[in-house]
Parts: C-alpha cells; structure tokens; sequence
C-alpha cells in the first residue's frame, strides 16, 4: 500500500473538504447550543419559587399564662413559618390586655380567644371594626364546676344551688372559716366574671368564697386534697388537663345550676344543653383574633388562620403530657413538630390554602 503525502494533491483536497463539512456543521450546532441555553434559561426561571407572602412582614403572638396555650399558639406560628412570615417569640399577656393590644396593633394575633366568654374583651378593644375572626379552631370548649363524687353521692349534691345550705358548705371549707372554698380562676381571667355573677345570681355569697391566684397552683392544691380523700369543688374547663386527672362521671361529678345567668355581652344567653342539662355555662368555640388592618394586608395569614382547625381530644392528649412532665419549651416544641408529621397531609392543605389567598 502506497502512503498520501501529506502535502499530495489528494490529500490536500480531502483535507479542505473535511475542514469545510466541519464550518457548515458548526453553525447549526452552536445555534442549537444557544437554543437550549435559552431554554434551560427560562426553565430555571419558571422553576424559582415565587416569593412567599410573609417574607418581610413580623409577626408578635401573644397568649395568656396559661402554659398550655403554647402548643395551640406554637402550631399556628409553625404554619405562619411556612408563608414566610418573620415570627417573633411569643409575648405573655393576659386576655383583657391581649385583646387590646391586637386591636391596637401592638401585637398581630393570639390563638385562645374564646367565644362568647371573651365577648366583654372582643367588644372593650374595638370589635369588628379593630379585630379579624373567622373560623373556629377549635370548638367544644365546656367549662363550669365540680365536686368529688363521693360527697356528691354521699349528700346528693347536684346544684351548685343546695351550696346556700351551710351545712352542705362547710364540706368544702378548706380554711376553717365555715364556708366553701371554691378553686376559681385568675383574676383576669373571662371566668372570674362569670364566677362573681354567678355568686350573686345563685345567692351564694354568704356560703361560698371565689378562691383565686394562678390557677396551676390552687387545681395542683385540689388535686392534693382530692387524692388525702378530702372533699374538693373547683372550676374548670376543656381542653385542659385537670379532667385527665380528675376524670368525670368517675372521680369527680358536673354540678347544674339553677337556671342560665350571664353577664355583660352574654345576658340573656340559654346555657341549657341539648340533653337539658344545664352547668351554667355557653359552650364555647376557640378562635385565633388577630389585627383587622394587618390580617386585610396579609391575606395568606388570614386565610390560615381561619381555615385551622385543631380536635379538642389532640389538645388535651398534649395538654396532659405537660401535666406528667413534658412541660419545658423543647417539650412543647417537639408536641408540636410531632402533631404536624402525624397530620401532614392537614397541615400542608392550610398552607396550600393561604398561599392560594394570596394570589
């Protein structure tokens, strides 16, 4: 076999034409190179994530003492995260002073209004006009008071009204004065109104004492006594974890009033339950109250707020986990973190929902 030169017409020729076939193939190649980075270009940019709606904007909670509030006010925060709101720690407040600083627009939100017992707050701090509520995050929220069953069935007590008997008071003297210790509420509270009024309407004032002070403290003394064997008669609520350690129907007993009584906002107001009973109280919905002019401007947090909503039986399974010990920040934190991996699916669709309001 004969080797081309390298400098013999014939390969000088190929070479040429290669060369050429080379120049006429990059052309189109490189147009393509710049189509696809045109593409890619604009497929990064579709794919960037379009700016949350909070990003920028702070949020101040507030919550009452109540210690276990945290949780339900920590998951609304958790979901005000995920819109990017900047959420600041939660501020300590008692209910009267928390209503007017949201409608004021100190502070953006609380999570444990309840309605209607916090309807003399809602109205004082401006009402519709200064306040957003809508929704309910959680609903079936009873309160009223109890005594241990065994005196109850020991001296048939039913009615907080046979308390006017002197006799049947002085069960629950606690201090040696001759009347009853009521464990009632801290002052402040929506409940200590309804407590004082019902003194009055029930003709009780002679008979039985309103013993108040942080309520963790005195229901922690009740409970002591309960368990020496002592009589107890105390107020109380749901969700909260007093009724996971006092059980009713078994360890303690409902007591019926008289006939419905409320104050303020509530007069007139029928607290009979559909089975007739009646304990003196509305039966309650929870709801987050934030500020009217902010939640306007902050549609996606609006929309959050009320579409969450949270069982009663999940707040008290946390609330007695903090009752046995699980009551630190951190405690809390991962109750929370627990109950959204447990509810995802949940949680996400409230987060697809207030983004959806935003658009």
């Amino acid at each position: 076999m004969t080797l081309l030169s390298l400098t013999s017409p014939t390969h000088t020729a190929r070479f040429g034409a290669c060369a050429a076939l080379a120049r006429r193939l990059r052309a189109p190649l490189a147009a393509v190179a710049a189509g696809l980075g045109l593409a890619l270009g604009a497929t990064a940019a579709l794919a960037q994530p379009t700016a949350l709606p909070g990003k920028g904007v702070k949020v101040l909670p507030l919550k009452s003492s109540i210690a276990e509030e945290t949780f339900q006010t920590l998951l609304v925060m958790k979901g005000l995260e995920k819109l990017g709101y900047d959420v600041q720690p939660i501020q300590e407040v008692e209910y009267p002073t928390a209503h007017i600083a949201i409608g004021n627009g100190d502070a953006t939100f609380m999570a444990d209004h309840w309605n209607p017992l916090h309807a003399d707050y809602y109205k004082n701090a401006g009402g519709d006009a200064k306040l957003y509520r809508r929704g309910t995050y959680s609903g079936n929220a009873a309160q009223g008071y109890l005594i241990d069953k065994k005196t109850a069935d020991a001296h048939g007590i039913t009615n907080v009204e046979q308390l006017k008997d002197p006799k049947i008071a002085q069960l629950f003297d606690t201090n040696g004065d001759g009347k009853a210790d009521l464990t009632g509420c801290t002052p402040g509270w929506g409940c200590e109104a309804m407590i004082e009024h019902h003194l009055d309407a029930y003709g009780l004032r002679n008979t039985v004492t309103h013993q108040q002070g942080t309520y963790s403290a005195l229901i922690a003394d009740t409970i002591t006594r309960y368990r020496a064997g002592k009589p107890v008669l105390y107020y109380t609520w749901t969700p909260y974890w007093v009724s996971n350690e006092l059980k009713p129907g078994k360890d303690v007993v409902w007591l019926e009033v008289p006939f419905s009584s409320l104050p303020g906002e509530q007069k007139g107001l029928d607290t009979r339950l559909p089975n007739g009973k009646n304990y003196g109280f509305v039966v309650n919905q929870q709801q987050i109250v934030a500020n009217k002019a902010w939640a306007e401007a902050n549609p996606a947090a609006a929309k959050l707020f009320e579409v969450m909503q949270l069982p009663v039986a999940d707040i008290n399974a946390q609330n007695h986990l903090m009752s046995r010990g699980q009551n630190k920040a951190a405690d809390i934190e991962r109750h929370v973190n627990g109950w959204i991996k447990a509810h995802q699916k949940t949680f996400d669709g409230w987060v697809q929902q207030a983004l959806a309001a935003a658009r």
